[in-house]
């Protein structure tokens, strides 16, 4: 680690750095490879919000701070309403924090696992609300490359939404992507092939396929390729090359869609969302009455519990060494410690260890920049006609250049 202080710090509204005091924790809800998720409520204006942290011993050990700075650079650049939003980002000692939209209504794989039987209905609308986020996406000119049930997020009303751009990308014009990144059993032809260096590279249709393979498993219960992490390149060959398997319930204009998605050659798939909705099952959707969420789906999470694995908050509560809720307690002893330290040995040497790289951001401080700059355009074009109409010639201003 080293000990830097940030240069790219923001206010909050009230003139305070946002920070970890300014949330209060009420309970986990879910957990990846070094980060967790937690329910948060802002403290000023009572918003609820969820709340991922990371640890940053366990980010430089797996070498993924790099992936962290450039999620949020990502995030902090977007918002749709079929992605999850950042709000705020910020770090102590310990974490880096993301502070994003709050989903209650679970991932599709819970449900999946919960044994819900999505219908044919349901399925084509997540896939136009998720196209509907790869457009936006693409049009600025970032790969997902994760797309998987775990990622996609139900709000209460059962739209989804897109989460968890650790592994995105940002292409510049004319580039291709490389790297075998992604979920193995959700990664596109084109991306196993790059591995094995039988291509030069892969673009923005690898989403597309991952949607493909995600909605299959959606409607079907199980995926279309039975690829695991041991599965070798000669056998995810053959598999591609096999007829796709539909449920004999499926309706044929889904089959249609999810064919065109899961083609193995990237020219051949649809990965425009121009091109997805020219097909009539999907095109008969109004786009602008998708984006306001007009579109009522079929399936609605339960809203009498939690959806999603109790055991986070029974680890976060009983196995953790270093429970959130316990962090601001825990910090307060760190830092007397050092102050204890730096006083005995005359230096200031062990100050809270802080990322310069880490983008600190806070949307409430941009929407209310907006709001203002909004208004000031609106005044100044009051200004103006007020002019207009107490002159309309334009004979006083005239008269006053000459004098």
């Amino acid at each position: 680690m080293g000990a830097f202080i940030s240069k790219r710090k923001e206010s909050s509204l009230d003139g305070e750095e946002i920070s970890f005091d300014h949330f209060q924790v009420l309970r986990a809800i879910g957990k990846g490879s070094f980060g967790k998720v937690c329910i948060v409520q802002k403290r000023d204006s009572k918003q609820m919000f969820a709340m991922k942290y990371m640890n940053k011993t366990q980010c430089e050990a797996r070498d993924a701070l790099n992936n962290v700075f450039r999620e949020i650079e990502i995030l902090a650049s977007l918002n749709h309403p079929f992605l999850v939003n950042l709000w705020f980002s910020f770090q102590d000692s310990e974490d880096m924090f993301m502070v994003v939209d709050l989903l209650l209504g679970g991932d599709l794989r819970y449900h999946v696992q919960q044994g819900v039987q999505f219908s044919d209905q349901d399925v084509r609308l997540y896939i136009l609300e998720v196209a509907s986020a790869l457009n936006y996406l693409h049009a600025r000119n970032i790969i997902h490359r994760d797309i998987k049930p775990d990622n996609l997020l139900l709000d209460e009303e059962g739209h989804v939404h897109l989460t968890d751009f650790n592994i995105a990308t940002v292409l510049r014009s004319g580039q291709l992507a490389t790297s075998m990144s992604g979920t193995k059993p959700y990664m596109a032809p084109e991306v196993f092939e790059c591995a094995a260096e039988t291509c030069e590279g892969y673009s923005y249709a690898v989403d597309w396929w991952s949607l493909g393979v995600t909605a299959y498993e959606v409607r079907r219960g199980k995926r279309p390729y039975d690829i695991h992490s041991n599965t070798s390149l000669h056998e995810i060959r053959h598999m591609f090359l096999q007829a796709l398997k539909f449920s004999p319930d499926c309706h044929p204009s889904l089959v249609h869609v999810l064919s065109r998605l899961l083609v193995v050659s990237p020219d051949k798939r649809i990965s425009r969302l121009e091109d997805l909705v020219k097909i009539p099952y999907v095109g008969t959707l109004d786009m602008e009455t998708l984006l306001q969420k007009k579109c009522r789906p079929n399936f609605t999470p339960p809203k009498d519990h939690l959806n999603c694995d109790p055991t986070f908050e029974l680890e976060e509560m009983i196995i953790e060494s270093r429970p959130l809720h316990k962090k601001k307690k825990r910090l307060s002893k760190q830092k007397s410690i050092k102050e204890t330290q730096s006083s005995l040995s005359g230096t200031t040497e062990g100050e809270a260890l802080v990322y310069e790289g880490m983008l600190v951001f806070n949307r409430e401080q941009e929407e209310a920049r907006k709001v203002r700059e909004r208004r000031e355009q609106e005044w100044q074009a009051e200004l103006e006609e007020s002019m207009k109409m107490s002159d309309p010639t334009g004979h006083g201003e005239r008269q006053g250049q000459v004098l």
